[in-house]
């Protein structure tokens, strides 16, 4: 039995079925060395959210220093306690770099004529996984950046701290580590709500307009399908019960939601609208059919996170199923 089956032998208004094996999907020789490439960003994915969760901020330790100016002592306590900090958080933001070359690396595999996007989820299961993979951490990076502020008030305390020196004429040895230029780039990435997915946007918008011979609609119809593959997972008791964890089925369920936000930011009139090739009403139910204290970040990011949910064009229905 293949990784990538199909599991009805027509397709219900529109929208391709398949299973895909989130937990077993191997690469092919063809798809090898492009999974390698991943494979090896990827590997550093679960540090990267591990570091994040036990990021505690220097909060403490700059209040102490804004209050007291003019203690020395205490602005060299908070000046040690942020400089490790910030090198830990250019590490985040130099990973969302090598992410955003994975992913347009995967798009160029799974779009490229003179296969449809379906034919290539179908023949290239392994990438496909990939895929899924760079949503799922995307989507919890994000959780967690959300979380918690300290990071933006680290950094802000940091570039005031090095603007004041720099005012100065003083040279801190932290800048041969973060350059200015480096910090300016950080401080936009950091600066989005959800900086890593504005990352994957602007990685297949890029994508899309280096690629002018490639119909739009062949990135699209990629996320599309993915969305529509692992709706049918979660919808379908039978393929539910293969996985071996719940926690296949949370990775199903923030890919169906990663997937569908990029759509929405991607698609020139997004997720919501009559003429979407994404079942939104479906894949809102799926998500609400399940326990609610699992999915309610995942639908606050289908509610804050999209670009044409208050559109004119998105119907009342689906504005009511996500109040």
């Amino acid at each position: 039995m293949g990784n990538l089956l199909k599991v009805l032998t027509r397709e219900i208004e529109n929208y391709p079925h398949f299973f895909l094996d989130f937990e077993n999907a191997q690469p092919t020789e063809g798809e090898r060395e492009i999974w390698n490439q991943i494979s090896a960003v990827l590997q550093d994915s679960e540090s990267i959210l591990a570091d994040l969760q036990a990021y505690k901020g220097a909060g403490p330790e700059i209040r102490d220093a804004i209050q007291n100016p003019n203690d020395i002592q205490l602005q060299e306590k908070a000046w040690n306690a942020v400089c490790p900090l910030v090198v830990r958080l250019k590490r985040f933001y130099e990973f969302s770099i090598r992410l955003e070359k994975a992913l347009q690396s995967l798009l160029e595999s799974l779009t490229c004529p003179p296969y449809t996007p379906t034919q290539h989820l179908e023949r290239q299961q392994a990438l496909a996984k990939e895929f899924a993979e760079i949503l799922h951490f995307t989507l919890r990076f994000d959780e967690l950046k959300m979380r918690n502020p300290a990071i933006q008030n680290d950094f802000s305390y940091y570039r005031r701290t090095i603007s004041r020196n720099r005012i100065n004429n003083m040279h801190l040895d932290i800048e041969n580590e973060v350059n200015n230029e480096m910090a300016n780039r950080m401080s936009l990435f950091y600066a989005e709500a959800t900086p890593m997915l504005k990352t994957l946007s602007n990685a297949t918008m890029h994508f899309v307009s280096e690629n002018k011979t490639l119909p739009i609609e062949n990135t699209t119809d990629c996320l599309s399908t993915m969305t529509s593959v692992c709706k049918v997972m979660l919808e379908t008791p039978e393929y539910r019960s293969r996985f071996t964890s719940e926690e296949t089925l949370m990775f199903c369920m923030r890919v169906m939601v990663g997937v569908i936000i990029l759509y929405d930011h991607v698609h020139p009139v997004g997720a919501f609208c009559k003429t979407s090739k994404i079942d939104m009403k479906g894949c809102i139910k799926v998500l609400k059919e399940q326990a609610p204290d699992s999915v309610e970040g995942l639908l606050n990011a289908l509610r804050f996170t999209t670009k044409h949910l208050n559109d004119e064009s998105t119907s009342k229905q689906i504005r009511a199923m996500l109040q």
